[in-house]
């Protein structure tokens, strides 16, 4: 350690504020900028200066420097950058973890009123005759095409479209019409 730097810890043990103003005005701008190459925020950067000095002060009789200041306050400084990237990622994950469990709610909640109307509409269907259940279920479950319907019961097209409108009415009726559409 130079001599003047051993004056100088002194005098910041002691409670000097001509010590410390002269160790504050003499490492900040420089301790700022190299804060600034760790975590590309010059704002940050400071805050992490000061807060040193603040830890500097407050830890003052305390204090153990077994290298020279400089290195001392540069050293801490680069730790205190390396919490500061820590932090951040730990944050971003929180943030991460957090929207992604909003987004699985929010399906689970989707999912679960998803299958509440296809119960509901399930429900409903059973509760038509028989040969309208049949039709609609040919139709909007299995995806056949209405003149295969006709075919394979053996009746016609419009009798397919007939008890397709009716269960289709009929569901509108009970469910409303933001929840069925033809």
């Amino acid at each position: 350690m130079k001599v003047n730097e051993k004056h100088m810890i002194k005098g910041i043990r002691a409670g000097k504020e001509s010590t410390y103003a002269l160790l504050f005005d003499h490492f900040y701008r420089p301790l700022s900028v190299f804060a600034s190459t760790y975590i590309n925020d010059l704002d940050a950067a400071k805050e992490i200066v000061q807060d040193l000095f603040v830890y500097v002060f407050e830890n003052r009789k305390s204090l153990v420097i077994t290298t020279s200041l400089k290195s001392y306050l540069f050293q801490s400084v680069r730790n205190r950058c390396m919490n500061h990237i820590k932090h951040l990622q730990v944050e971003r994950r929180h943030h991460h973890q957090i929207a992604f469990d909003k987004e699985s709610t929010e399906d689970l909640h989707a999912k679960i009123a998803e299958t509440e109307l296809e119960h509901r509409i399930f429900q409903i269907v059973s509760e038509m005759p028989p040969k309208c259940q049949e039709i609609f279920r040919m139709s909007r479950v299995n995806g056949i095409k209405n003149r295969e319907i006709a075919d394979q019961l053996n009746i016609s097209i419009r009798t397919v479209e007939t008890q397709i409108s009716n269960a289709l009415k009929a569901l509108r009726e009970k469910l409303g019409d933001e929840y069925t559409s033809s």
